[in-house]
């Protein structure tokens, strides 16, 4: 005997636990994720190569979104960096890692959070695997990135694009 999820009179049923006329539940899928350009420079070796040296780096990390189609988003997560010690550069770099989202029954209004916040803390492990691999394959310790807090990031860049509050006379 098979077992569906229709009626008795064969019309489809509401999922278990939804009551009848509740929303579909928000989704939030992966449909692709790559590198879209990645450069990775090591212009004084091997000079810069010495061990024992504690460089300053610099990480400055950006997130945009673009339509594809329908409900599907590119969001690029770009991540740059460059370490520095006694003036000398000893590597720098630039990563652009992407991926295809598709959202589905978000709110309009949750809509913008979800991309910026959501999509790009799951891009996140995977460029920072890239950056400390290419770190430790241009001879150096690989370059663990501290965790991001896009959360933060979300309302720094919010704050940017508020207008300054008119002052007060």
């Amino acid at each position: 005997m098979a077992t569906g999820n229709g009626g008795t009179n064969g019309a489809p049923t509401q999922p278990q636990g939804a009551a009848p006329g509740q929303e579909k539940p928000p989704q939030l899928n992966v449909l692709a994720q790559y590198i879209k350009d990645f450069s990775f420079e090591n212009p004084n070796a091997p000079k810069a190569l010495k061990p024992g040296q504690q460089p300053q780096i610099n990480i400055q990390v950006t997130v945009n979104a673009a339509p594809v189609e329908g409900a599907d988003l590119e969001v690029v997560l770009k991540i740059e960096g460059k370490a520095e010690s006694e003036g000398l550069v000893l590597f720098g770099f630039e990563l652009a890692y992407c991926g295809v989202f598709r959202v589905q029954n978000v709110p309009q209004e949750s809509m913008h959070p979800v991309v910026m916040i959501e999509c790009p803390r799951l891009l996140f492990p995977f460029a920072r695997e890239i950056i400390a691999t290419t770190v430790s394959n241009g001879g150096f310790p690989p370059l663990m990135l501290d965790p991001v807090d896009f959360v933060a990031l979300y309302r720094q860049n919010l704050a940017k694009m508020q207008p300054p509050a008119p002052a007060q006379a």
